[in-house]
């Protein structure tokens, strides 16, 4: 006989650690965490410290190790994808960057059918109830909640270049990208807390692991999701890689994010029906957009040597492991303590877009993500690439198999307008990158190098050396059209009763940034509804806008009046 929860969540990542602590603070509601991967060991210093990070990309045992089908503009080639396969899902392996995105990117949202709710005034209240911002709360940011977030010290010779550089490039200075104005650079906030990474598992599920109606199962990958008379009733897994399991659940949310929750709705039934015929799928709901509209960031990475030995480079040499591994272990500090984005900035790459549409993130070392190819000597780079392409995709099952992968089409590259805004993002690195600022340490440009000049050889360079920026969402998303696969104001897929989608899937859009706190965001916001609860107030607080003459800097700041009344 199976047993029986109100919630049986699918997928312990970042959604479901938010949702598992949120739905279990009723001790009358019993919740069922399964999660695929194995747990995150507080030993296990590739997952918590912080400067270990490129350790788990690649590696089996903490990634699932996506790769795209061959990307028709990029040469055919097949671009890696990172996706965590360990308690707190891709929180446990990323970067630890912690951006918003852009005031605009919900009211974008907002503007979509049925999606009026989720405005930047409506989202706002969530994002500051999972925050604790270390750098002060005020009325943008939080300061009491799961989620503690340090703001990267910056404070290197590079650090200073860089932000001298943008500005003798045009660019802003701002206080806060996750405040009122995102638009410039700025020190990053960071989920790294006392040289620690504060995974979404760490800061909502751990905690919380010791109430009696809250079940938590690692290794445990769930093969399908139960579906009788229109209503999902449970779903079957593998638990341990051989033991089969069936449970039963008043309510069953999927957070296994964008690949893995348009998956488990294919293999149920819960799709375009046409193509789940050819697979020999009976039908249960016929949503086409199960699976489309696939988003993501693309990026390269902009390295120039050094003539100072200024980089952080020399730490990777194997004799100074001993030292980084000690320092961190007992003191928390050191190299290994910080994630090293520790800054960096968004800009508009022409007059024409409203608001940011290019990141930029800054390393004091030339180095690949997964730490591969460094510099031989001393180096630095910026990590760059546009934010809202037009650019979209596909999530299709390849066959009923639920360990097979689904074959995952981005097609990078595809549209005129995300070409020339690759070519607009270059130009624009590099001219802050060759600025005054930078002449004491500039040693020449690295890669792609000074072969790489028109726009048909930096396309061409885009092309051969581009990589995921790890944000695949938007592939089932909220809505009320005819493509949409989740109702906004429930997060119940359409035309299935007991069935949720709570993860980065469900966002019509990509935000203008790392998308792992619009992802938490998302899921204290879907707590709310899921639980019925009245959703918290609106907060209408003023952001900038530079279409609307908004002031750089908050309304009453000192700084906004520099001469008889102009803005600075």
């Amino acid at each position: 006989m199976s047993k029986s929860y109100d919630y049986v969540i699918v997928g312990g990542g970042s959604a479901g650690s938010a949702l598992a602590n949120r739905l279990s603070a009723d001790p009358a509601t019993t919740v069922l965490v399964l999660e695929a991967g194995r747990s995150d060991f507080k030993v296990d210093p590739f997952i918590h410290m912080p400067a270990a990070l490129p350790y788990p990309i690649g590696n089996r045992l903490y990634d699932w190790k996506y790769e795209s089908e061959p990307e028709p503009h990029m040469n055919g080639r097949r671009v890696f994808h990172a996706r965590g396969k360990v308690l707190g899902g891709s929180s446990s392996i990323n970067g630890m960057i912690f951006q918003r995105g852009n005031p605009l990117d919900y009211e974008r949202w907002a503007r979509e059918p049925g999606m009026e709710q989720w405005g930047y005034a409506e989202c706002l209240p969530y994002f500051k109830r999972m925050e604790t911002c270390l750098a002060g709360a005020d009325q943008w940011r939080g300061g009491s909640g799961p989620l503690v977030m340090e703001r990267g010290p910056a404070k290197s010779p590079l650090f200073g270049a860089f932000f001298e550089a943008t500005q003798q490039a045009g660019h802003p200075l701002t206080d806060d990208v996750n405040g009122y104005r995102q638009e410039g650079f700025a020190p990053f906030d960071r989920n790294v807390h006392q040289g620690r990474r504060l995974s979404a598992s760490r800061a909502y599920l751990h905690p919380v692991t010791s109430r009696p109606n809250l079940t938590v199962h690692t290794l445990s990958h769930v093969t399908g999701v139960r579906v009788h008379g229109g209503r999902a009733v449970g779903v079957d897994y593998l638990r341990g890689g051989t033991f089969t399991r069936t449970v039963d659940a008043g309510e069953v949310v999927l957070c296994g994010g964008a690949f893995n929750s348009p998956q488990l709705l294919q293999l149920a039934g819960i799709g375009n029906a046409a193509e789940l015929e050819q697979l020999g799928i009976e039908c249960v709901a016929d949503l086409p957009g199960v699976g489309e509209n696939l988003q993501d960031h693309l990026e390269v990475y902009i390295q120039y040597a050094s003539k100072q030995p200024v980089s952080i480079a020399p730490w990777l040499k194997h004799r100074h492991k001993p030292r980084i591994g000690a320092e961190w272990l007992f003191l928390r500090r050191g190299v290994g303590a910080s994630n090293h984005f520790e800054a960096g900035g968004f800009i508009r790459s022409n007059d024409q877009v409203d608001y940011p549409n290019l990141m930029f993130h800054f390393l004091p070392i030339a180095i690949r993500y997964d730490g591969t190819r460094p510099a031989p000597e001393h180096g630095y780079q910026v990590h760059i690439g546009p934010m809202y392409s037009d650019v979209r995709g596909t999530v299709k099952i390849k066959s009923t198999d639920p360990f097979e992968h689904p074959a995952l089409r981005f097609n990078y590259l595809s549209t005129e307008s995300d070409r020339r805004e690759w070519i607009e993002m270059v130009r624009a690195a590099r001219d802050i990158l060759e600025q005054p600022a930078f002449a004491p340490f500039n040693a020449g440009e690295i890669s792609p190098g000074p072969s790489v000049e028109t726009d048909e050889e930096i396309l061409d360079w885009v092309a051969r050396d581009a990589e995921t920026a790890l944000h695949p969402s938007c592939t089932a998303k909220m809505g009320t059209d005819d493509m949409s696969v989740v109702d906004p104001s429930s997060m119940r897929v359409h035309g299935v009763e007991g069935l949720r989608v709570v993860d980065a899937s469900v966002m019509p859009f990509v935000p203008n940034g790392n998308i792992y706190a619009p992802v938490m965001m998302l899921a204290e916001k879907a707590a709310d509804l899921i639980m019925g609860n009245e959703p918290a107030p609106p907060l209408h607080v003023p952001y900038y806008r530079h279409r609307d003459g908004m002031p750089l800097h908050p309304p009453g700041d000192p700084r906004n009046t520099v001469l008889a009344g102009q803005t600075s």
